[in-house]
C-alpha cells in the first residue's frame, strides 16, 4: 500500500510538471508580429487608390513647396538699390535690376517701373493685378492637397464598409459565428480607415503650411510695394 501511494505521488507531481512546463513554453513563446507591408496589403483593392492619392500628395507638396520658396527669396538690398535709382531719376537703371532680379516682388516692382509718369492710382492698380496673378501661381495645384484631404478618408471608410459586407456575407454562407473570424474580417477591413485617415491628416497639414508659406510671400509683396509707392513720392536727388 505504501509503494502505491508512493506512485500515485511520483505521477502527481510529474502531472504537476508537465502543466508547469507546458505553462513556461507557452509563456515564452514570442507572439504572433506582423510586419507594416504585409498589413497594408491586406488592405484591399481599395489600398490602390490610397496608395496613388498619397504619391500625388507628396509631388504636389515638395513642388509647390520649391516653388514657393523660390518665390519668396529677395535679396535685402533689392529695395534699397531701388530707391537709390529712381531717386537719381535713373529709371532705366531700375528697370534693369527688377528685370535681372527672380521673383514675384520684383516683377510686380517692374510693373510699376514700367508705369511711373502716370497717376500713383494706376500705378498701384497695375501693381496689384501683377500681384494677384503672381499669387494664383503660388496657389496652382494646391487644391489637390485639399482634394485629397477631403477623399482619402472617405476611400478608407468605403474599403472598411465593403470588408464588413464581405465577412458578414461569409459569415451568413458558412454560419461560422465565432470571435476569431468576426475579429479577424474586421482588423483587417479597418486598414484601409487608417490609411486613409493618415494620408487625409497628412495631406491637410500640406496644404495648411503652405498656405502659411504663401501668406509669407504676400506680406512681403504688399511691404515691397508700399515701399515703392513712397519712394515715388519722395523728392529727386
Amino acid at each position: 500500500m505504501i509503494l502505491g501511494l508512493i506512485t500515485l505521488l511520483q505521477d502527481t507531481l510529474l502531472s504537476k510538471a508537465d502543466s508547469l512546463a507546458q505553462a513556461t513554453n507557452a509563456a515564452a513563446a514570442p507572439a504572433p508580429q506582423i510586419h507594416l507591408i504585409d498589413m497594408l496589403m491586406k488592405g484591399g483593392v481599395l489600398m490602390i487608390p490610397l496608395g496613388i492619392l498619397s504619391v500625388i500628395a507628396v509631388f504636389v507638396f515638395v513642388e509647390r513647396y520649391l516653388t514657393i520658396a523660390k518665390a519668396g527669396r529677395l535679396e535685402d538690398n533689392f529695395m534699397p538699390m531701388i530707391r537709390d535709382q529712381i531717386t537719381t531719376g535713373n529709371i532705366m537703371g531700375a528697370r534693369s535690376l527688377a528685370k535681372n532680379t527672380q521673383g514675384p516682388i520684383a516683377r510686380m516692382i517692374d510693373k510699376g517701373l514700367q508705369r511711373i509718369g502716370k497717376p500713383i492710382e494706376s500705378i498701384e492698380k497695375s501693381m496689384e493685378n501683377v500681384g494677384k496673378l503672381e499669387i494664383y501661381r503660388m496657389e496652382k495645384n494646391l487644391v489637390i492637397l485639399s482634394i485629397i484631404a477631403g477623399i482619402a478618408p472617405m476611400f478608407g471608410f468605403l474599403g472598411t464598409i465593403a470588408g464588413m459586407i464581405q465577412t458578414f456575407f461569409n459569415i451568413s454562407i458558412t454560419s461560422d459565428i465565432t470571435l476569431g473570424t468576426i475579429a479577424g474580417g474586421i482588423y483587417v477591413k479597418m486598414i484601409t480607415s487608417a490609411t486613409g485617415l493618415i494620408i487625409g491628416i497628412v495631406a491637410f497639414i500640406g496644404y495648411s503650411f503652405l498656405n502659411a508659406q504663401i501668406d509669407k510671400v504676400v506680406n512681403k509683396m504688399e511691404a515691397s510695394a508700399a515701399e515703392f509707392t513712397d519712394i515715388l513720392q519722395e523728392p529727386t536727388r
